[in-house]
């Protein structure tokens, strides 16, 4: 099931979330986020713009995706950048898939304009995936992170919501 996130999902999308931090380049954030950190995230992001989980039947959060402000200038208010991150051992099962249809109906429904996604080198699954989600890859970035000692690149994917 998807539904709106809520501040008690905080303790399983942090646990979610760090697996990627501690163990892979996918996120550049380079040490744990506290459970008090995420709340004021989800808190500050849920209250403008969509922010969805999915749970299995036992209500057990599996992954979560969001939408949140690209950049800061008023000119941009109708692009959003999305998140999206699906618990390792459930990768491949559809979670993604569904989390993003909705996130993008939620989007139109908002009347926003363009949504982008940020891929790293070091993920080429989600690349995969957002261009099998209708999204073009429009920028490459040589060498933006610096992660576990290797340089990372960084991709920019577009989806025109029309």
């Amino acid at each position: 099931m998807i539904r709106k996130v809520r501040k008690e999902d905080a303790t399983t999308i942090t646990a979610i979330y760090n697996e990627y931090v501690l163990n892979t380049a996918v996120t550049f954030e380079t040490e744990a986020v506290s459970e008090k950190e995420m709340e004021h995230r989800i808190a500050e992001i849920s209250n403008q713009y969509p922010y969805l989980v999915y749970e299995d039947d036992h209500h057990v959060v599996l992954g979560y995706c969001y939408a949140h402000q690209w950049k800061t200038r008023a000119a941009y208010r109708l692009t959003l950048e999305t998140t999206i991150y699906v618990a390792s051992q459930r990768k491949g099962e559809g979670i993604g898939t569904l989390l993003m249809n909705h996130l993008v109906a939620e989007c139109r429904r908002g009347k926003f304009h363009a949504l982008v996604a940020c891929v790293t080198s070091e993920n080429p699954k989600s690349a995969t995936f957002h261009q099998h989600m209708g999204f073009s890859k429009v920028t490459c970035f040589k060498e933006v992170g610096m992660k576990f000692g290797r340089r990372v690149d960084v991709s920019d994917f577009e989806l025109i919501l029309e």
